[in-house]
């Protein structure tokens, strides 16, 4: 059966299983939970352990003999096999279906298995192997923490230490300046929420105590920048693309993720247009999960024009990226900013914050975000704000007329 990771406690208190699989990316959480279970098989007293890693050349036969292993006056046994591949290919999938199977019909009490996975696609999710595991056991998924849940799983966290952030504004700016520096490292972030525990005493903690103390630990992946993009998250876009930067990520991957951003809203803009209903296109276009909530609101402040300029942009920034010009001799109007990211920024702000809802963007805005980055308690229309009075003019280069 499917398992939420937050019943998990409930469910090892009533009674344990024989069979436990746990598979996701997350792996703060998916440590957690394995714990729980080992600590729950020890208080049942499963106190031998074997652990089985699955590499090339892996024996699933031993694995099978120590499932299946039985002894008058040994301990009971805990095994944990680990496959962090998650394909264990043709001999393991029969394995598995054998250990299941094993597991479902009660044939070694004395034995306990605990299966450890990665994050599995879809069509993994429905293989023999693993739904006969699912069938057969408790099967956890561990999903990851979202940026919007993030300020409350901080919360619980802290509390869980017996500290908690000031009522009112003063809490929800320091719980959203955490936020903004461990998103994408959540191990990071459980050391961050530790250090608290032992800078301060239990209790109230406020803004200055975790400005001072929390470092910037975040970690950002090139896949969430559309979801900067089409809440309009300027200074969230601005950390992002400077810590990619700073992290060395390939410009020209970052292009390509901005890029097909700009193209699905364009393909959908043009879709409504026709008279095409938004959920059939976002359909077509693989729009699912949070995006397919994010996209209706992008488009409303998004013009046709708009993102036809924004794939403009792109095919220079693609030139400029590659080493090549980005643009065409004398083309003054149509310059580029010296620094790619800066260029980069400007086509991520199409999406963000277009020039005509009246928010500057290019090389002299991306400073302004970042300034506004800094102030937790900037929402994203602060942010863009805070840019648009802040941008200056911008040049095309020494002796040339501003744009």
């Amino acid at each position: 059966m499917q398992l939420r990771l937050d019943a998990l406690e409930p469910h090892l208190a009533r009674a344990m299983g024989s069979l436990y699989v746990v598979y996701g990316d997350e792996h703060l959480l998916a440590q957690e939970a394995c714990d729980r279970i080992r600590a729950s098989a020890r208080a049942a007293g499963f106190t031998d352990r074997s652990v089985f890693t699955v590499e090339r050349g892996f024996d699933w036969s031993a694995l099978l003999g120590a499932s299946q292993s039985m002894s008058l006056f040994g301990d009971r046994q805990l095994v944990e096999l680990r496959i962090p591949s998650g394909k264990p290919g043709k001999e393991g999938a029969d394995a598995l279906k054998t250990l299941a199977a094993s597991s479902k019909a009660g044939a070694n009490p004395d034995v306990l298995t605990l299966v450890t996975l990665p994050r599995l696609d879809a069509a993994t999710q429905k293989s023999a192997w693993f739904t006969a595991l699912a069938d057969s056991g408790v099967a956890i998924k561990i999903d990851p923490v979202e940026r919007a849940a993030l300020q409350n799983w901080i919360g619980q966290r802290l509390s869980q230490q017996g500290q908690r952030v000031a009522p009112g504004e003063d809490g929800r700016r320091a719980l959203q300046f955490v936020a903004e520096r461990v998103e994408g490292n959540l191990l990071a972030a459980h050391q961050e929420i530790q250090k608290l525990g032992l800078l301060y005493p239990q209790g109230v903690l406020s803004f200055e105590q975790i400005h001072d103390a929390v470092l910037n630990v975040a970690r950002y992946d090139v896949f969430k920048l559309n979801e900067a993009m089409l809440t309009g998250d300027v200074g969230r876009l601005a950390r992002m693309l400077d810590g990619l930067e700073g992290e060395g990520e390939a410009a020209v991957l970052v292009l390509w993720a901005v890029v097909e951003e700009v193209r699905t809203l364009l393909r959908i803009k043009r879709g409504v247009a026709a008279g095409k209903p938004l959920a059939t296109l976002l359909r077509e276009n693989r729009v699912w999960g949070p995006r397919e909530r994010l996209i209706g609101p992008a488009l409303s402040r998004l013009s046709e024009a708009t993102l036809e300029r924004g794939l403009a942009l792109a095919a220079r920034l693609d030139r400029q990226v590659k080493g090549l010009s980005g643009q065409a001799r004398g083309d003054w109007r149509n310059a580029l900013p010296p620094d790619a990211w800066d260029g980069l920024f400007e086509l991520a702000m199409t999406v963000a914050a277009p020039r005509d809802a009246g928010v500057a963007a290019g090389a002299a805005a991306r400073p302004a975000a970042r300034s506004a980055a800094g102030a937790p308690a900037t929402n994203p229309a602060a942010a863009a704000a805070a840019a648009a009075a802040a941008a200056r003019p911008r040049t095309a280069g020494p002796g040339r007329r501003p744009c």
